[in-house]
């Protein structure tokens, strides 16, 4: 069984890494989106995968580092890809939810990042 839950969060950032010339290489906003899919048998007593609330309890410290921040200025996002935001969630969030799967970082309704691990 999979099970996803979605965040959302607004941030700034800017790609260090691309040509001057590219237009990302510049201070810009987006509203993202996250997915994290888990993955596990349905617990017959309580019929969960994990309890909604407890993937929240977990992901919720890493959206208030995210959230309204300009992502460059976060401890190992210096270059803030959706790839490597979506590693970044992956390495932080695994820990404490040992049943995800699956990380989708959404920069606009239309690009998105997976990430498995």
């Amino acid at each position: 069984m999979k099970i996803t839950q979605a965040f959302t969060f607004e941030a700034a950032h800017r790609l260090p890494k691309v040509p001057e010339t590219h237009r990302c290489h510049r201070m810009h906003g987006h509203s993202y989106r996250v997915e994290l899919t888990l993955e596990g048998d349905v617990d017959p007593e309580t019929g969960f995968v994990v309890d909604f609330f407890d993937v929240e309890a977990a992901f919720g410290p890493i959206l208030v580092r995210l959230d309204h921040y300009c992502l460059n200025e976060v401890e190992g996002l210096e270059n803030p890809t959706a790839e490597n935001i979506a590693m970044w969630i992956w390495d932080r969030v695994k820990p404490t939810l040992a049943n995800v799967a699956l990380i989708k970082v959404f920069e606009t309704p239309n690009c998105w990042a997976e990430y498995k691990g």
